[in-house]
């Protein structure tokens, strides 16, 4: 009968590699502990440093067959934990990356959307504010500035003289300049 607790860890390997199922679990009483907060200390993560030991021992006994020892057991181990220790703050660090520039871009496409959303709010306020000029003074601004039309073009489509065009525009402006003063807190709000 062997006594697993008194098998050296080469004595150990030679019995896994023989399908010992008893020397396996020898190993993982002498190492698994250690390796545990090994993997802690640096990962400062419980469970990842569990699922990390567990997964090494599973691997550890599914290819136990082909297993071959460079240096010693403890070695191997410890190297083999620290890789995945590297392998997982990398991980973690290409995902933090990964999620920043998710986050930049939503906060981007965030932007621009309620930049969007602001500018057809404050376009519906300036055209309703337009829409309660009256009729001729409407007409006069629009083709001035919708349609941009110079003085002399707008008056001679509407067969008027230059002069009153400007007096149309410039009254206009006035109007919408006071009507719109009461959305100036708004305004301010829109702009970005």
């Amino acid at each position: 009968m062997i006594i697993y607790s008194a098998c050296s860890d080469q004595e150990l390997i030679l019995l896994l590699k023989e399908n010992d199922h008893d020397a396996f679990v020898e190993i993982y009483h002498r190492y698994s502990e250690p390796l545990y907060r090994h993997a802690y200390k640096m990962l400062r993560d419980r469970e990842v440093a569990k699922d990390l030991i567990q997964e090494l021992f599973t691997v550890l006994w599914s290819k136990r067959s082909e297993f071959v020892l460079q240096a010693s057991l403890s070695s191997y181990l410890f190297t083999a934990t620290r890789n995945r220790v590297i392998k997982i703050i990398s991980h973690k660090s290409i995902e933090s990356v990964y999620f920043s520039s998710i986050q930049k871009s939503i906060n981007q496409g965030n932007a621009i959307t309620d930049h969007l959303v602001r500018e057809k709010e404050l376009s519906a306020i300036i055209e309703k504010e337009i829409d309660k000029l009256p009729r001729k003074m409407r007409t006069v601004f629009n083709l001035s500035r919708k349609d941009q039309l110079s003085h002399s073009e707008i008056a001679a489509q509407l067969n008027i003289s230059e002069s009153t065009v400007k007096k149309q525009v410039n009254n206009a402006l006035k109007i919408l300049r006071v009507k719109l003063e009461i959305y100036r807190p708004i305004l301010l709000f829109f702009l970005p």
